[in-house]
C-alpha cells in the first residue's frame, strides 16, 4: 500500500509545484493504466462524470497484493471502520477529477493514511503523467507515473462487477495420420 502513499506524493525528495501558464492547452486525457513512480501499484484511469468530463482512477494491479500471513491487502487505515474490510485492489484513489487548464485537479485518497490530499495530473507525454500534489498546500511534491499496458491486471473482476471467465481455447484435433501403407515389393 506504500505506493497509495506514494501516489499520494509524500515522498522523500519533495520537489515544487510547476506553474501553469495563463494560456494553457486544454487537458490532454490521461485515461489509460499507469504504473506509480515507485513501481509497486497500477491505476487505470478512466472517464466519468457528467458527460465523461472528468477522471477517476483505481488500484488495478499491486506489486504485493497480500499481506504477510497471505491474506488479501485491504483499506486498513480508513477512517470509517465500515470501510476498512475494503479490498486494496479495485480501490477507488482518484474521484471526479476536473479539467483545469491543462490538467485534471481533485483529491486523491490515500490507503496508508485513510486521508485525501489536493492532486493534479498532467500529461507530460503519450507515456508520461505528472502527479502533483499538496499537503495543507504548503508541502508540494510530484512524480512521473508511465503508462502501461492494460492487460493482466489483478483487478478484472472486483467487488460489484461480475464477469463472466473467459472459457480456455480449445485444442485443435490433431489431422488423423494416414495408415501406414504395406511395403508392396516391386519386381526389377
Amino acid at each position: 500500500m506504500r505506493a497509495v502513499l506514494t501516489a499520494a506524493l509524500l515522498l522523500s525528495g519533495l520537489s515544487g509545484v510547476q506553474a501553469v501558464p495563463a494560456l494553457a492547452a486544454p487537458a490532454q486525457d490521461p485515461s489509460g493504466t499507469w504504473l506509480t513512480g515507485d513501481g509497486r501499484a497500477k491505476v487505470r484511469i478512466d472517464r466519468c462524470g457528467p458527460a465523461g468530463a472528468n477522471i477517476c482512477g483505481k488500484v488495478v494491479w499491486l506489486k504485493s497484493p497480500t499481506t504477510e500471513d497471505g491474506s488479501p491487502r485491504t483499506d486498513i487505515k480508513n477512517p470509517d471502520p465500515k470501510k476498512r474490510n475494503r479490498p486494496a485492489l479495485g480501490l477507488t484513489l482518484l474521484d471526479n477529477l476536473k479539467p483545469e487548464e491543462s490538467k485534471f485537479s481533485g483529491e486523491i485518497y490515500n490507503a496508508d493514511e485513510g486521508k485525501l490530499y489536493q492532486v493534479s495530473l498532467e500529461r507530460e507525454s503519450a507515456s508520461e503523467l505528472s502527479v502533483s500534489g499538496c499537503l495543507l498546500k504548503i508541502l508540494c511534491g510530484s512524480q512521473t507515473w508511465t503508462r502501461v499496458p492494460d492487460v493482466n491486471q489483478q483487478a478484472a473482476n472486483v467487488a460489484g462487477e461480475t464477469t463472466a471467465p473467459v472459457p480456455a481455447p480449445k485444442a485443435a484435433k490433431a489431422a488423423p495420420k494416414p495408415a501406414a501403407k504395406a511395403a508392396v515389393p516391386t519386381d526389377h
